[in-house]
């Protein structure tokens, strides 16, 4: 007779779980029956991205901390960028001078500055950062004025409309100052919110659908009875 596995003392093999894969998009994904959108891919997946979704919660903070205190210096003291960054070259220089003249009279060794300059490295590096967001920008601008899209056409004037109404209600320190902070906020709680995000999308989407489809229906009973009076 032939041996079952379970005779032979043989385990079958249980499924693994994939450690490349974050736990919360793999339970997500395996609870609702639908593919976890990626919040950290769609905004390239790279630095940007850990800073945007405060996976580098350091840098995260730094960015947010700097805007603060730019939107606070510029738009509440009334400070201007010229005069700033002026003062404080200025203080920065002077205090280097002043440790240069010092160290070389005390025999004390000069002040650690590092090789002040741009590497090739650095600069291919945020080339490839910026260069896809351009050439998105282009590719829209190129279906807009060839390909002749209607659809991109509208939704790239709803958005310029909403951007010009919106910054008419603000200054453009403020409206830069807004959009840090929203995408510092909103990106990362929708990725640990999906879920819930997305149901309540849903369920308001279909909700919508109905009402939609309601005043379709009356708005066609109205036409058959006026036609029926004619």
């Amino acid at each position: 007779m032939a041996a079952t596995v379970e005779d032979l003392g043989v385990n079958s093999p249980t499924p693994q779980h994939d450690a490349s894969l974050p736990p919360s998009s793999s339970t997500a994904s395996i609870a609702n029956g639908r593919c976890r959108f990626s919040v950290h891919r769609a905004f390239g997946g790279g630095a940007v991205a850990d800073v945007v979704l405060w996976r580098q919660r350091n840098a995260a903070a730094l960015v947010l901390a700097g805007a603060s205190a730019g939107w606070y210096l510029f738009e509440i003291v009334g400070y201007s960028f010229l005069s700033l960054l002026a003062n404080a070259l200025l203080l920065l220089i002077a205090i280097l001078f002043f440790w240069a003249r010092s160290a070389t009279l005390l025999n004390r060794p000069l002040p650690p500055l590092p090789n002040l300059e741009i590497s090739d490295r650095v600069s291919e590096k945020v080339a490839d950062q910026v260069r896809p967001f351009i050439n998105r920008v282009l590719a829209v601008a190129r279906g807009i004025a060839f390909g002749g899209d209607r659809k991109l056409f509208l939704e790239v004037i709803v958005v310029l409309w909403a951007v010009s109404y919106i910054g008419s209600l603000f200054s453009f320190l403020t409206f830069v100052y807004l959009g840090v902070v929203l995408c510092l906020i909103i990106p990362a709680l929708y990725d640990k919110y999906q879920d819930h995000v997305d149901e309540k999308v849903a369920l308001a989407h279909s909700v919508i659908l109905n009402k939609y489809e309601n005043v379709l229906v009356k708005t066609g009973r109205t036409v058959k009875k006026e036609k029926e009076t004619e």
